[in-house]
């Protein structure tokens, strides 16, 4: 594999990804689950930021960050609050309890849009292809699950 292969994979993955994510009941969204998802993982990266910070760290713009940070408020998965210290800012962290709207995101399994995307119905086949994926994160991504 070469990295081009390896970009193209990437890419492949975070599109099944995104497949994978349940949307229904959430509407019609300003911003797509790809930049919540940069967002959330610079948040988590960098806790009790600001939007412009998180914006300069992702080269999202502004209002893409601003956008992703008011869908994951709705979800219950960060708050924010005016910094104390310099009441022009605002701060988002991660809210410490996981809300209803994430758990059913993180619960949700991959295997239909897997399926879709390997182009089988085969569930031996999606069920090795999950475990392969489980075994390069558990690699490439230690904390992902712990």
């Amino acid at each position: 594999m070469n990295g081009v292969e390896l970009f193209l994979l990437g890419r492949t993955l975070m599109k099944i990804g995104e497949e994978a994510m349940p949307t229904e009941g959430i509407g019609e969204q300003s911003t797509s689950v790809r930049t919540v998802l940069i967002v959330v993982t610079d948040l988590r990266a960098h806790p009790d930021t600001t939007v412009g910070a998180i914006a300069a760290r992702t080269g999202l713009p502004q209002s893409a960050v601003s956008a992703a940070i008011a869908r994951l408020r709705t979800a219950g998965a960060v708050t924010a609050e005016t910094d104390p210290r310099d009441r022009r800012r605002t701060i988002i962290r991660e809210t410490p309890e996981v809300s209803e709207r994430v758990s059913r995101i993180r619960d949700t399994p991959i295997d239909d849009a897997l399926a879709a995307a390997l182009g089988t119905e085969d569930p031996q086949r999606v069920r090795r292809t999950v475990t392969a994926l489980e075994e390069l994160a558990d690699q490439l991504i230690p904390d992902l699950r712990g």
